[in-house]
């Protein structure tokens, strides 16, 4: 399977209402340690503040934070788990009112709520140890 190339990086404009979806699968097993990263940055560059940032430690837990002013924020650690071993996945990130919400393979999972103003993201990267499959933003 021909897969998108990571890291993926994308200029986007995200508001209320915005979407991003990425259809992916690990390019491991979770015995291995694989991640996945996904990051809305607030400026076209890699070294940026990041509004949302969504780390998956396959087969343990998620972490879900921000980096505002050079300095990571206080990270919210779950370890619900939608994710399954040797299996693609459909990832689905929405920008609400108050906060981002996660939806994985249709079920709601994680909710963030907004430290810097969705309307400040300017890039999104995706990267680590996943096969993109595809992505997509509305």
């Amino acid at each position: 399977m021909l897969g998108i190339q990571v890291p993926y990086t994308w200029h986007v404009s995200l508001s209320i209402g915005s979407s991003v979806t990425i259809r992916a699968k690990p390019m491991m097993s979770f015995s291995l340690d694989p991640q996945m990263q996904v990051g809305f940055h607030t400026e076209a560059n890699e070294k940026s503040d990041i509004a949302f940032h969504f780390r998956v430690y396959f087969g343990i837990f998620v972490v879900i934070n921000s980096l505002e002013g050079g300095s990571w924020k206080h990270e919210m650690k779950s370890s619900h788990m939608p994710f399954v071993d040797d299996q693609s996945f459909d990832l689905r990130m929405l920008v609400l009112h108050n906060e981002y919400q996660v939806v994985a393979n249709g079920q709601h999972c994680y909710g963030f709520a907004h430290r810097l103003q969705p309307g400040c993201v300017k890039m999104m990267q995706i990267w680590r140890d996943v096969l993109l499959i595809s992505v997509d933003v509305s």
